[in-house]
């Protein structure tokens, strides 16, 4: 069994914890996050440190604190230092731009793809190939980072689409040519 619903969470300074009976309110530098609580948890704030107990002693109860524990740690984060995921846009004539909340993609089809951008994360496109994605959720980035590189996968044979960065492109050889023998 896992102990990390035991661990303290550390409060850095400049964040504000508010625990309510059915969700906790988290404040900090970059923006705000509030998490609905279980009825089989309960938060304790004391000493600069946050604390997640079971209120009933069951196997329920204890995997959402362990679950709790990291979402709670995840939200800190998220409000300290905030979440990144950076995509890279690979192929000839592929580009990304930005106009307003609306992410336009060049990527290989007749008209260029539009993706909405929700209101959670921050977009940015530094360069006509990079996309960065940045925002106080950690679920939030991840998944709009996921749903552009849905947009075109990067294919196997000459990496075009579009990847994370640092992602690597397990790549296929070509077709073979020769005499059959």
């Amino acid at each position: 069994m896992s102990r990390i619903g035991k661990q303290p969470i550390d409060v850095p300074s400049g964040v504000t914890i508010n625990v309510a009976a059915d969700s906790v309110s988290i404040k900090g530098p970059k923006g705000e996050r509030t998490l609905p609580v279980r009825p089989e948890i309960k938060l304790a704030v004391d000493d600069g440190q946050v604390k997640v107990d079971v209120v009933e002693e069951s196997r329920f109860a204890h995997a959402m604190r362990g679950t709790m524990r990291s979402l709670v740690d995840n939200a800190i984060t998220g409000v300290t230092a905030g979440y990144v995921k950076k995509l890279e846009v690979n192929g000839v004539g592929f580009e990304a731009d930005l106009k307003g909340k609306t992410l336009i993609l060049k990527i290989g089809f007749n008209m260029p793809k539009k993706f909405e951008i929700p209101d959670t994360v921050t977009v940015e496109c530094p360069t006509l190939t990079s996309i960065v994605i940045s925002g106080t959720d950690n679920q939030q980035v991840g998944q709009v980072a996921a749903e552009i590189r849905k947009l075109r996968k990067p294919e196997p044979y000459k990496g075009k689409g579009i990847k994370y960065e640092g992602e690597v492109i397990k790549r296929k050889a070509g077709k073979a040519f020769g005499s059959a023998g």
